[in-house]
């Protein structure tokens, strides 16, 4: 009975001790990775936020030297439209879940109920250092789940010159086409404002001579209403219309 006892709790000893390195191993490797994971993501956002500016072929594959070079990140007071100091790691999506930051949205049909009462802007440079274009991160619901996605502006604050989608669950082949080139590339040259009011349009059959109208999403009608309601709201005094109608990059 004691030998049976003995193999027993050798047994179990040598159980809890692998179990212990496996636990070691797991949390070393999760702690060596999490730098690497920081970084892909950093350089991910950087990249799309360079498609944003336009700087993809400048790029010439150097995202992170592009950015640093071209790209300057500022925060802006949405309720003033004024540049504001936060920690640079600040983050307006994860900040519309704390109290400090946090502002409800009324009357929306974005699909989220609160946001940052910051948020975070790039302003792009040329190379002499003046501002040739403004990108603002937007989010709003889809058919199935938020999308987030990068509008740049020109910067006269109204002419659009990119819609760049990064993260997106729509349906592939129909809502998922946010992130096709062709559709993309119908955004150049539109207008958000007509006579200071938001007139940028997604519908179907659209005019494509109009400034004011891109043509809606083939077979994705609640994919299309949501990028329409997320610039309308954007765009509005509740977004980055203070910004925009100030022109504060300017100042």
């Amino acid at each position: 009975m004691s030998a049976k006892k003995e193999t027993l709790g050798k047994t179990i000893g040598v159980v809890l001790a692998v179990c212990l390195v496996c636990s070691i191993i797991v949390a070393g490797s999760a702690v060596g990775l999490r730098e690497l994971q920081n970084t892909n993501a950093a350089i991910d956002q950087q990249s799309n936020i360079i498609e944003a500016a336009g700087l993809i072929d400048k790029a010439n594959g150097d995202i992170a030297g592009t950015y640093e070079k071209y790209v300057e990140e500022r925060f802006v007071d949405l309720s003033t439209g004024q540049f504001v100091e936060v920690d640079k790691n600040f983050d307006m999506y994860k900040a519309a879940k704390e109290a400090k930051y946090s502002v409800k949205v009324e009357n929306s049909n974005v699909g989220f109920q609160y946001r940052s009462s910051v948020a975070n802007i790039f302003l792009v440079k040329d190379e002499a250092g003046e501002v040739s274009r403004i990108i603002l991160p937007v989010n709003g619901s889809g058919l199935w789940d938020m999308m987030y996605g990068y509008l740049a502006l020109d910067v006269d604050g109204n002419t659009v010159r990119e819609l760049v989608y990064y993260k997106q669950k729509e349906t592939p082949g129909l809502g998922g086409e946010v992130q096709n080139p062709s559709w993309k590339a119908k955004w150049n040259g539109k207008k958000l404002f007509k006579d200071g009011d938001v007139a940028i349009q997604v519908k179907k059959n659209a005019d494509s001579s109009s400034d004011y109208v891109v043509d809606a999403l083939s077979g994705a009608t609640l994919t299309s209403n949501g990028v329409q309601n997320t610039l309308s709201y954007w765009a509005g005094d509740n977004g980055y219309g203070p910004f925009l109608k100030n022109q504060t990059w300017k100042s």
